[in-house]
């Protein structure tokens, strides 16, 4: 089979939904290999090492990619192939700010139009690098899937920070729906 026809085969399997996403969580299919599909750190979603310039097709991916563990797949209800994730399946392209102090909500859009508000179910974290000390911030989008937030949008989040003591010790942190999420440590005075 082409590595075109692959991808088409995949697209036709997925059900058609008046609204919301496909449930992937509820199928089961057997595992038929990996494919030639990776979407890179920027969120750009490539086949056949040629990025996927059509964005309702990296839409219409990005509803039936689930997580394994460790691993990525794409998943309809009769084939579930595996795919290459540079680092986080999305990316968080712009923020949108209601209200300040602990009643502030963060509201995050991804670059396959998914929106999500920061919140107990979907948390906001902060990953330094232990080599280059650089912050790698995420949200959790759905089920195990985690949007990186764009340079951008986090310096928007650090002009928004706080200070908090948690456990004895002060963080720079952001609110968001009642919930406090730390960004990185408060710097000595």
């Amino acid at each position: 089979m082409s590595g075109t026809g692959k991808a088409n085969d995949l697209l036709a399997q997925i059900p058609k939904s008046e609204k919301g996403l496909p449930p992937v969580h509820l199928w089961n299919p057997d595992f038929c290999g990996h494919i030639d599909m990776r979407i890179a750190r920027d969120g750009t979603w490539y086949y056949l090492g040629t990025p996927i310039g059509r964005k309702p097709m990296v839409r219409l991916f990005s509803t039936i990619l689930r997580r394994d563990g460790d691993d990525y797949v794409l998943v309809t209800p009769v084939e579930r192939v595996g795919i290459t994730v540079d680092d986080a399946p999305f990316v968080a392209v712009t923020l949108d700010v209601q209200g300040q102090g602990e009643a502030q909500v963060l509201r995050f859009v991804t670059n396959v139009e998914d929106s999500v508000t920061a919140d107990a179910d979907h948390p906001l974290r902060v990953e330094i690098d232990p080599d280059t000390q650089e912050p790698a911030p995420y949200v959790l989008v759905r089920s195990n899937l985690e949007a990186l937030v764009h340079r951008n949008v986090f310096y928007q989040l650090v002009e928004l920070a706080v200070v908090r003591e948690r456990q004895g010790q002060r963080w720079l942190g952001v609110w968001s729906s009642g919930q406090f999420f730390p960004i990185g440590p408060c710097p000595a005075d």
